[in-house]
C-alpha cells in the first residue's frame, strides 16, 4: 500500500492574498528531500485568493495545487483538514511538510489523525534513510539537550518545521512548473465553526516565530509595566517581545508572546533573555536561537548554560542603558 505514495508536498500559507515567507522556507526544505528521493516537489495553496502563485514555482516547486473558494476567506481548521485529506487521498504524497506556525500546528495534527498516520512537530532538520526511502525527522528533545531522530512507519510522513530554520531558495524567474486549480464538492466547505471576529495583537509588530530578533522577559522584570523597556528595544531592533510562562500566567503580557513548550518554539538570529532564570520548559522553546544574550542577577541561573553572552546584574541596571544606547545609535546614523 505504501508503494503508491510518491512526491513531496509543502503547505503554503496565505494572508490576505499574499504568500507568506514561511511558504518559501518550506520549499527549500522540500527541495532537498525531493532531490534525494528523485521525485517532484509540490506546494499546496488553500485560500479564497492568492497573488503570484508563480513565485512558488520560482522558489523551487514543480507543481502548485491551488484550491480556491470564497468560503476560505477565514481559517476554519475542519474545512482545511477535510480538503487536505481529500487531496492526499487523490494524489498520495509520501511526505508533507508544514510550518510550525499557529496554522501549521492546528492543521497538521488534525490531518494526521484523519489519515491515521504519524506527525513530528518542530523539526529542525531531515534525513532520508537510503534503504527504505523513509523520512528521518530530527528535532530537539529533553529540553534541547539531545537531538531526537524519528521515523514514521506509515504514509504519508508528516512534519512541521520551525520557521526561520532555513533560508528560501534564490528566486529563478525563468523556472517553469505547473499550476493546477483543484475543485471539490461544497460539502467539504461546511464547518462546525462560526466566524466571530479577528483581533490583532497590537503589542506585536510581527509574529513571534517569524522575528529575527526577540527580546524576552521573565519575573526579573518585577512588574508588568516594565515590559515597556522590552517593547521599546524590540521596536528599535525591528524584533518581537517574548515572555516566560510565569509572567503570562500572572497576566503581565498576552499569551501570544509566550516562549516555551507550552507556548511558541522560536529560532531567531538573536534572543535577548532579560530577568529569565531559564526553566527547562522555556529553554526548550528558544535554545536553537543563533545567538543568545542573557541578563540575570543570579550567576547560577540555567539560562547562562545556553547563552553566548551572559551579563550578571539586575535587569534594571542595564535596561535603561541598553535602551539609551540603541536610541543613540539611531541618532548616529
Amino acid at each position: 500500500m505504501n508503494q503508491e505514495y510518491k512526491g513531496v508536498w509543502t503547505i503554503a500559507e496565505v494572508n490576505d492574498g499574499k504568500i507568506e515567507t514561511v511558504s518559501y522556507e518550506l520549499l527549500s526544505w522540500g527541495k532537498d528531500l525531493a532531490t534525494k528521493l528523485n521525485v517532484e516537489l509540490s506546494s499546496v495553496v488553500i485560500s479564497n485568493k492568492a497573488e503570484n502563485l508563480d513565485s512558488l514555482i520560482q522558489h523551487g516547486a514543480d507543481n502548485v495545487y491551488y484550491v480556491e473558494d470564497e468560503k476560505l476567506e477565514h481559517f476554519y481548521p475542519d474545512v482545511h483538514t477535510n480538503i487536505l485529506k481529500k487531496m492526499v487521498e487523490d494524489f498520495k504524497p509520501e511526505i508533507i511538510l508544514a510550518s510550525a506556525t499557529t496554522k501549521g500546528r492546528t492543521l497538521m495534527p488534525a490531518l494526521a489523525a484523519k489519515l491515521n498516520t504519524g506527525l513530528t512537530a518542530d523539526c529542525t532538520d531531515f534525513e532520508i534513510e537510503e534503504k527504505t526511502r523513509s523520512l528521518i525527522q530530527i528535532r530537539p528533545a529533553i529540553g534541547g539537550n539531545v537531538m531526537a531522530k524519528i521515523k514514521t512507519i506509515t504514509k504519508p510522513q508528516m512534519a512541521t518545521v520551525r520557521p526561520k530554520s532555513k533560508l528560501p531558495l534564490s528566486k529563478d524567474e525563468n523556472r517553469k512548473g505547473k499550476i493546477t486549480k483543484i475543485e471539490y464538492d461544497q460539502k467539504l466547505y461546511q464547518s462546525k465553526y462560526n466566524w466571530i471576529e479577528f483581533k490583532k495583537d497590537k503589542t506585536s509588530v510581527q509574529p513571534l516565530q517569524q522575528a529575527d530578533v526577540i527580546v524576552a522577559g521573565g519575573k526579573g522584570l518585577k512588574k508588568p509595566e516594565n515590559f515597556k523597556y522590552l517593547q521599546n528595544i524590540a521596536k528599535k531592533l525591528e524584533g518581537a517581545v517574548g515572555a516566560t510562562r510565569a509572567v503570562v500566567d500572572m497576566g503581565w503580557i498576552d499569551y501570544s508572546h509566550q516562549v516555551g513548550l507550552s507556548g511558541k518554539t522560536v529560532s531567531p538570529k538573536l534572543y535577548i533573555a532579560i530577568g529569565i532564570s531559564g526553566a527547562v520548559q522555556h529553554l526548550a522553546g528558544m535554545s536553537s536561537s543563533k545567538y543568545i544574550i542573557a541578563i540575570n542577577k543570579d550567576p547560577e541561573a540555567p539560562i547562562f548554560k545556553v547563552s553566548d553572552l551572559g551579563i550578571v546584574c539586575d535587569a534594571f541596571d542595564i535596561l535603561p542603558l541598553l535602551e539609551k544606547e540603541i536610541k543613540s545609535g539611531d541618532q548616529n546614523e
